[in-house]
């Protein structure tokens, strides 16, 4: 059997620091020369496609073109490189990389993403923390508005690459929102939640997740889950 492990990024592998918020206000106010107030948005747990929609709604109370859309992607991947590089308070969560050297040398398991972040933002947010090495595949924001649909895609990936086609597979959706647990378990797969970003314990443990961690800092306790998946 092999476990495919999909891993969320922000409040899960890394925190930027606010990063993300600042790439999203310098290029809106780089392509509309006006503020936009993010302090009603949600950021944690949701697809970029989502938060750029908000940002239009507070910003100019309606929705993005498709040609705005792709502008403000471009810009925001722009900003956001800068931004991530010289942002005081990035940080790596506890735990890693170690957890990930573990479980990348295990025959058993497939490393990738599953995140909201298109894929541009999540290597960049990677990247600083020289991480990206570990995911050789995922789902992004980039491939769908929908985090369900996102984590289908990741899987679809992760199957293909398989040693082989008819291997059974169980999956694992590891994230730190309410948001992760309810579209991992859309998308049939086990979840773990870790509470170390954007919901409390409380909020955690409330959305049900097969298994909630304090953090990914003790790897006999991941290692465990997947002993128990079999």
């Amino acid at each position: 059997m092999i476990h495919l492990l999909l891993f969320d990024v922000d409040g899960t592998l890394i925190l930027t620091g606010g990063a993300g918020i600042r790439a999203f206000q310098r290029a809106f106010h780089e392509l509309f020369r006006r503020e936009v107030e993010t302090d009603g948005i949600r950021f944690h747990g949701r697809t970029d496609p989502e938060i750029i929609e908000d940002i239009f709604a507070a910003g100019l109370s309606r929705s993005p073109t498709p040609e705005e859309l792709q502008a403000i992607c471009s810009r925001y991947l722009a900003h956001l490189e800068e931004e991530v590089r010289h942002s005081p308070g990035f940080r790596i969560m506890p735990g890693l990389p170690h957890l990930l050297e573990m479980l990348a040398v295990r025959a058993e398991v497939r490393l990738g993403l599953a995140t909201g972040n298109l894929e541009g933002a999540a290597r960049i947010k990677l990247d600083r923390a020289d991480l990206n090495r570990y995911f050789p595949f995922g789902g992004f924001g980039s491939d769908a508005k929908d985090r369900t649909v996102l984590i289908q895609k990741a899987i679809e990936r992760g199957r293909d690459l398989a040693d082989r086609p008819h291997q059974e597979i169980r999956v694992f959706v590891i994230g730190d929102t309410d948001l992760d647990i309810a579209c991992g378990r859309n998308a049939g797969a086990t979840t773990v939640a870790v509470a170390t970003g954007g919901d409390s314990w409380d909020t955690l443990r409330q959305a049900s997740p097969d298994h909630l961690l304090k953090d990914l800092s003790r790897p006999e306790e991941f290692l465990a889950i997947l002993s128990e998946s079999g």
